[in-house]
């Protein structure tokens, strides 16, 4: 790799060069997987992708003039310190809004900020000139982003695909999390005190409880995935929602086994007990806030079923 400066002036035209035909086909990338969902921040990228394609004419209309045909194959991976885009986040699918606006407000600052400091420490006049000229198509870029976002993603498109971006938060991480935590704070409920109350002894129980969570971590994780592809539901990669709904359900389980770890058996048995109610409340507490579900409906929903799946472990522990 070489450092940014030993690059001659025309290796760091060839670079701004590539740079700019590459932030050009992100921004379309970007646009494309936002489209179906998010038109209007779509056609942000789209506008934003076409001037970087006017700023790469430009840039490459000059090196011509100076350096001929001839166009040195140079690009970030190449030089050392430059900046890298570690995550290919315009070719994942589905695309969340907000790390996509986040993603391309760095890129333009970044640049920007590098190439300042590059002018900074540049000794040849002309690099430097360059360098300056570089930072501010940077810094213009960004001011586009904002005049196209003030003249195309209006206040109410942004309501729309923010409700939208909300919608499908709920539909991909929200709702397999919570079906799985409600799974793994309730069902490990009846083998867990079964084998508590039938042996007394907490080691024993743990095993049990560890072994329910795990188990049904992995249950629901495959079901989970397996129910749709989210090509129709627009649930998301089934992966990720499989990936989500089996380790909350593991954590539901897993909650309230630690506490078995305590070699007293009454006291590991209380604490367990209020780490239930503790689990309970939180998922009361989710479906209020995402499912729009009234607090004490919801409470009382998961709290009754809670006591009958508990009562039946206990029972079936002390026959």
């Amino acid at each position: 790799m070489k450092r940014f400066s030993d690059l001659t002036e025309q290796e760091v035209l060839a670079l701004a060069i590539t740079n700019e035909e590459e932030d050009s086909r992100i921004y379309r990338g970007f646009a494309e997987g936002l489209r179906e969902q998010f038109p209007s921040s779509a056609k942000v990228f789209e506008e934003m992708a076409d001037e970087e394609v006017t700023h790469r004419t430009r840039l490459y209309d000059l090196y011509r003039e100076k350096f001929g045909d001839y166009l040195p194959l140079i690009r970030r991976q190449d030089v050392k310190g430059f900046i890298q885009h570690k995550s290919s986040l315009w070719l994942m699918r589905p695309l969340r809004l907000d790390e996509v606006r986040k993603f391309a407000e760095t890129m333009e600052y970044e640049a920007e900020r590098y190439y300042r400091k590059a002018a900074e420490n540049a000794r040849d006049a002309s690099v430097r000139q360059l360098l300056v000229e570089l930072a501010e198509a940077e810094a213009d870029h960004e001011h586009l982003a904002g005049k196209l976002q003030r003249s195309i993603l209006t206040e109410g498109a942004r309501e729309v695909e923010d409700e939208t971006a909300h919608r499908m938060f709920v539909l991909q991480y929200v709702q397999p999390g919570l079906a799985g935590l409600m799974d793994g704070s309730v069902s490990t409920l009846a083998p867990l005190f079964a084998a508590a109350f039938a042996t007394h002894n907490t080691w024993s129980t743990f095993l049990v409880g560890l072994a329910a969570a795990i188990g049904a971590g992995i249950s629901m994780g495959f079901a989970e995935a397996l129910s749709d592809d989210g090509s129709l539901t627009g649930r998301g990669a089934p992966w990720i929602r499989g990936t989500v709904c089996g380790l909350m359900t593991m954590v539901g389980g897993l909650g309230h086994t630690l506490p078995y770890l305590i070699p007293h058996f009454w006291w590991a048995t209380g604490i367990s007990i209020a780490v239930v109610l503790v689990e309970l409340w939180a998922i009361s507490w989710i479906r209020t806030r995402y499912m729009d579900t009234p607090f004490m409906q919801a409470a009382f929903q998961v709290v009754v079923g809670g006591v009958l799946v508990f009562l039946a472990g206990m029972l079936i522990g002390s026959a």
